[in-house]
């Protein structure tokens, strides 16, 4: 193997001990494979799998709950006592294969929970367009990292090889991080201490709950992307105090899900990776960047560079599942990225690429034809019909009073 592609293949062994066997991992993405009703399902089984067989070091199953009210979307996972661990174990096996790992996103959508089947809340009430939602009372926030460590312990129980706590995207625990959306005045708002003090009790909850040797990740925004949120100044801080609390691997994204926000999924990485290089020497942690690798010059730069030490990719896998075999040979080959033209409806090139993922599920990818519109169509009846299931088994979240207006 040529040298440059044997910095791309140098496995990596996370604090814990855990072995990474290569630097090539596939970022987290809302698969929305799931059952409608939290289950996980063959297609998931099938998906992880062939991800795996591609040659990655690690794959990691976007937005699995602990609440059934917390859901970014209805093909969402579930995780509680209840769930069907055999049905997990079938995705956990496949995709666990000659040292894959696979790790558990543990999420929680806060103020972007599924209208009409989750409960809005975030650490402030809000009242914008296109957002509402309801503040977390104390009781609330103190019964999180509690709920955050048992959906960890059944990952664990369920066969996933690792977990990571999701505090980036303007989900909920990057809302509790952000100045924009933290307006609280007590022990949980504030200073930056006070903003990351439920981000920390995750982290604390969840490691005890895991043990020392399982790994534990941290998914970060290096800045919210919008003015007034989380700074890259506040951002480096934290990251030293995750450091500090010995996680296993930090991965850095940014922007946010909110309405005007930049896409986190729509960005060139361009932000991260300078991010990345800056704080990378700071830590000990290993880091990784979200997204922003199209191609295997850009991954091989930023490895040897010491930029980072892991290299995520999101839509690069949907396109090509056996992208790190391709990028680990020589001469390399990378995915080819559709090109859209012409005015595209809101949410379509995402629709495009998750279309795409259940195509891929079905070992159907040679025939997609979707377009960003058919695809946007296909995937809105889809969740309408989920959603309809996930009210049948979990019921209606509890109404939400109306929120102050936030200034």
């Amino acid at each position: 193997m040529a040298e440059s592609a044997a910095a791309l293949a140098d496995p990596l062994t996370l604090r814990c001990g855990a072995v990474l066997r290569c630097r090539i991992a596939k970022s987290a993405m809302s698969d929305s494979l799931g059952s409608g009703t939290g289950e996980a399902t063959p297609e998931q089984a099938a998906l992880y799998r062939r991800w795996a067989e591609g040659g990655l070091a690690l794959s990691i199953v976007g937005e699995v709950q602990g609440d059934p009210h917390a859901l970014e979307n209805p093909g969402n996972l579930v995780l509680h006592a209840d769930s069907n661990i055999d049905a997990l174990r079938e995705v956990t096996h496949g995709a666990t294969g000659d040292g894959a790992h696979l790790w558990a996103q543990l999420g929680h959508a806060g103020a972007l929970a599924h209208d009409g089947v989750g409960r809005r809340v975030g650490p402030s009430a809000l009242a914008l367009d296109g957002l509402t939602c309801d503040a977390l009372t104390v009781q609330e926030i103190e019964a999180l990292p509690a709920r955050y460590a048992e959906t960890a312990r059944i990952a664990k129980a369920a066969g996933f090889t690792g977990v990571q706590v999701h505090a980036a995207h303007g989900f909920l625990l990057s809302q509790f991080l952000s100045p924009l959306f933290n307006r609280r005045g007590d022990l949980w708002g504030g200073s930056l201490e006070n903003r990351m003090r439920l981000p920390l009790a995750v982290v604390d909850a969840v490691r005890e709950a895991v043990g020392s040797g399982f790994p534990v990740g941290v998914k970060i925004n290096a800045t919210d992307g919008l003015a007034g949120g989380l700074t890259e100044g506040e951002s480096r801080d934290a990251i030293r105090t995750l450091d500090a609390r010995g996680v296993d691997l930090l991965e850095i994204s940014e922007g946010t899900y909110f309405p005007g926000a930049p896409s986190s999924s729509e960005g060139d990485g361009g932000g991260v990776h300078g991010f990345c290089r800056r704080v990378r020497s700071e830590v000990a942690v290993p880091v990784m960047a979200a997204g922003g690798f199209k191609t295997r010059g850009q991954a091989l730069a930023a490895i040897s560079a010491g930029m980072v030490d892991v290299v995520g990719a999101a839509r690069g896998f949907v396109l090509d599942p056996e992208l790190p075999q391709h990028w680990l040979e020589e001469p390399g080959e990378d995915p080819a990225f559709p090109r859209f033209t012409g005015p595209l409806p809101p949410g379509g090139i995402t629709a495009w690429y998750t279309m795409r993922i259940a195509a891929l599920a079905a070992g159907a990818q040679a025939d997609y034809d979707h377009t960003p519109e058919t695809a946007l169509a296909a995937m809105t009846a889809r969740d309408l019909d989920r959603a309809n299931r996930w009210r049948k088994s979990f019921g209606r979240p509890r109404a939400s009073s109306a929120p102050a207006k936030m200034s």
